[in-house]
């Protein structure tokens, strides 16, 4: 009986890992702006400005409508050294 558990976890955990939708899906359902991947932060409007978020030195990608990655880097609200 302990195997037929274990054999059932284990297609669970297949058929979850199968279906478990891409991060891209999952922020673009729940309201995340595509250009920031790595956290949610709503499309504009408003506009945001990287005082306005706790979040820096992140992964940007365009088209950036916030303007968080002003020199194009591809790393939006850089820590001034």
């Amino acid at each position: 009986m302990k195997w037929l558990y274990l054999l059932l976890s284990f297609a669970v955990a297949i058929a979850l890992a199968m279906f478990n939708p891409a991060p891209e899906m999952v922020q673009a359902a729940s309201g995340c702006d595509k250009s920031y991947p790595d956290f949610c932060i709503p499309p504009a409007p408003p506009d945001l400005n990287c005082k306005d978020i706790p979040q820096k030195n992140f992964r940007v990608l365009p088209p950036d409508p916030h303007g968080f990655d002003r020199d194009k880097d591809g790393i939006g609200c850089e820590s001034r050294r």
